[in-house]
């Protein structure tokens, strides 16, 4: 079982456009459509779509169309009931698979209600294999909530198939991520993650966070996997159990205390790119359940995602629509 974290789950809505978006003018959308949403809720979605046993833990009335959306499509979920709508994201695509996302920062939970969310999650982590904690928070919550979260799991709350605790995944940007990763040890209990799954930009800024000596751009690292393994690399050595940075068309690199390793998949026809790496963070997953290498984790996380780009909206593909073994993996020095 696969249980996963959305504390600011969303109704995303995709906008396709027949050309180039044009600031200031009018434009006819060629098609929209809608789905349930959030990194989290993303994940199990596509665990859902390849026959994988999943839940999903988050904030949303019974009335909610997130909700409704995931009973719809089958998704196993349990809620805390909230009186505040949640929030609702627009994408608007360009032929070619370019997307522009617009946010809505999502409803306020309170202290009782965070603690009431945390308290669901441990609750339905018992027997879990992965507890994966994904995306933005809503305001007011505490930068290193998902360290703290990490600690209470693994104080015993949530215990793990093989009678310990759950490995963790931790999927954000900006400030959660941040806190996720410096999260210290408290009572013996360490606040990150097994499993970090940042993009580009996100791995630069973790890497000069680290103290990594050399700093590089989002660009700079999609250019050059040996670069971005020897970022993820000084993730690693900061206490994260394993880096998998995902590098848009370029494939992704994973970094672990024994290895690194490239990924690279033919180029795709991008329709769009939304959801392409919870995808790919749910390929990862489907791997190592099946006590797949390190290498081949990722492989089948870089054949999710590349799937996950040729489809519309925020659709994720099925383990059957997917490519492994057109996915190359080359070994990478980590320094």
């Amino acid at each position: 079982m696969i249980v996963t974290f959305t504390a600011n789950p969303s109704l995303d809505r995709t906008v396709a456009l027949p050309g180039p978006l044009e600031r200031g003018e009018v434009q006819r959308a060629i098609s929209v459509s809608q789905e349930s949403g959030g990194k989290g809720v993303n994940v199990s979605r596509a665990l859902v779509a390849s026959g994988l046993q999943t839940i999903a833990v988050l904030p949303g009335g019974d009335s909610d169309p997130v909700l409704a959306g995931l009973q719809h499509d089958g998704v196993p979920f349990a809620a805390l009931p909230i009186d505040e709508p949640l929030r609702t994201n627009v994408a608007l695509t360009e032929p070619g698979g370019v997307t522009t996302k617009i946010n809505e920062p999502g409803p306020s939970l309170s202290a009782e209600q965070q603690e009431a969310l945390i308290a669901l999650l441990l609750e339905r982590a018992r027997g879990a294999s992965w507890v994966v904690l994904a995306g933005s928070l809503p305001p007011g919550f505490p930068a290193d909530f998902y360290a703290t979260v990490t600690r209470r799991l693994r104080s015993g709350a949530g215990s793990g198939a093989d009678g310990g605790v759950p490995l963790i995944a931790v999927d954000s940007s900006g400030a959660p991520l941040a806190g996720a990763v410096s999260g210290t040890s408290l009572d013996g209990m360490s606040g990150k993650p097994d499993l970090l799954k940042p993009n580009a930009e996100e791995l630069a800024e973790l890497a000069a966070a680290a103290g990594f000596a050399t700093a590089s751009t989002a660009d700079e690292l999609e250019a050059d996997p040996g670069a971005a393994a020897a970022a993820a690399a000084a993730v690693v050595r900061s206490g994260v159990g394993a880096v998998l940075a995902t590098l848009g068309s370029k494939g992704a690199v994973l970094v672990t205390a024994d290895g690194a390793w490239l990924a690279t998949h033919p180029p795709v026809a991008a329709v769009s790119t939304v959801g392409a790496g919870d995808s790919s963070l749910a390929g990862y997953l489907l791997a190592h359940g099946q006590g797949a290498a390190p290498a081949d984790c990722l492989r089948q996380a870089v054949a999710h995602g590349a799937a996950a780009a040729s489809l519309p909206g925020s659709t994720v593909p099925a383990v059957h629509q997917t490519t492994p073994d057109a996915v190359t993996i080359t070994a990478l020095r980590k320094d």
